[in-house]
């Protein structure tokens, strides 16, 4: 236990003597999530469309009305869609809802017509999709007024759906993608804490040293660690505060269960880094394979950004073995719907069990031998 905390007292001076720890600890996470917070965003709440009319008659001009009244479209107005259709090549405009001339309340009400068509631009299909649905939810509020003041039921008003959003009534993507923002930093911070701690014992030379003393494999690692584990803890508690505080994400769970996911995600995480940092036996070498096996899976096949039910069985299978998967539903879980113990053992499980793989692979490699 004495070389052990001996140890341990080694590495943390080490940390407080290197700044470049405590910059990836605390301000890399604080720029990420700025970039995070701010760059992604999957939210379009001004969309720019092109309302065409072909005709001005008073039901015309009251659903004119509707549509510039939104506020989720800006709308600019015209008589024929050949004055817009250069600014939908150019992405000026997103959509263009064309209203014929024909276009009544009467005819909607009563089933006979009312058909407006919408025009987007597919080369963006999520924005296009916005442009379809706003269009179609001014046009189903508008219809409900008309209904309402003529004192009759519609066609196809016969049902009516009122929707209730779960977790995120506001639908902000932010509110799942910061949650899954804090798995990808952890992610990078926790695999280049450690992936450059070995690498630089052997490039100063400090590693022959360690090897003459008594310690055991299990001691250095160890010893490594403990001081960047709970470094990575600071950081995640950053990461908390400006999430909660800052950007005015909802925490439905416990810091009891936010710790315990994160600190098994770490010792997978610091695991990864110092399997890495053992083989490498070089900083260079070891912090672009942290980025390439850490980071870069961890952006693409977590589930943060892109559906994972979306990809192909091959690629879907493949992310079952990265921790960054399991921790970027713990977050998710915990931030926006609470304490789901069930789904949240099941997460820490899998993570454990990564990062023991890792722990057992590091002990492998790490030998008590100049030549291993």
């Amino acid at each position: 236990m004495k070389r052990l905390l001996a140890l341990i007292k080694k590495e943390t001076l080490q940390i407080i003597r290197d700044p470049s720890a405590i910059l990836i600890a605390f301000v890399l996470p604080l720029i990420l999530l700025f970039i995070f917070g701010y760059g992604v965003n999957l939210d379009s709440n001004r969309v720019k469309i092109a309302l065409v009319l072909e005709d001005r008659t008073p039901d015309i001009v009251s659903l004119t009305t509707a549509f510039t009244n939104s506020r989720f479209l800006d709308v600019q107005i015209g008589k024929d869609r050949r004055e817009f259709e250069e600014d939908l090549v150019a992405g000026d405009v997103r959509g263009i809802v064309i209203v014929p001339q024909d276009f009544s309340a009467e005819a909607v009400i009563s089933g006979e017509s009312g058909e407006l068509q919408v025009i987007a631009d597919g080369s963006e299909p999520n924005i296009a999709s916005f442009v379809q649905n706003y269009a179609r939810s001014v046009l189903q509020i508008w219809l409900a007024h008309q209904v309402e003041d003529r004192g009759r039921e519609a066609i196809s008003s016969a049902i009516t759906v009122e929707p209730r959003y779960w977790y995120n009534p506001e639908l902000k993507s932010r509110y799942f993608l910061l949650p899954g923002s804090i798995a990808i930093i952890m992610t990078l911070i926790g695999t280049l804490l450690t992936a450059l701690v070995i690498a630089r014992e052997w490039e100063r030379g400090t590693m022959e040293a360690m090897m003459a003393t008594p310690v055991s494999i299990i001691q250095i690692l160890l010893g490594k660690l403990i001081p960047y584990f709970l470094l990575g803890l600071g950081s995640m508690m950053i990461c908390w505060l400006v999430a909660t505080l800052f950007y005015g994400v909802p925490f439905r769970g416990s810091l009891l269960a936010l710790f315990a996911a994160t600190s098994v995600f770490l010792f997978g995480a610091l695991g990864q880094g110092l399997l890495i940092s053992a083989a490498a036996k070089d900083q260079f070498v070891a912090s672009q394979a942290a980025i390439m096996s850490a980071f870069l899976p961890a952006f693409m096949l977590s589930g943060f950004i892109f559906e994972i039910s979306a990809m192909p069985q091959p690629i879907q299978w493949l992310t079952y073995v990265f921790t960054a998967r399991y921790y970027v539903t713990a977050l998710q879980t915990l931030f926006l719907t609470g304490n789901v113990w069930g789904l949240l053992f099941w997460c820490m499980g899998c993570m454990g069990l990564i990062g023991l793989f890792f722990f057992v692979m590091t002990g492998a490699k790490t030998k008590k031998r100049l030549d291993a």
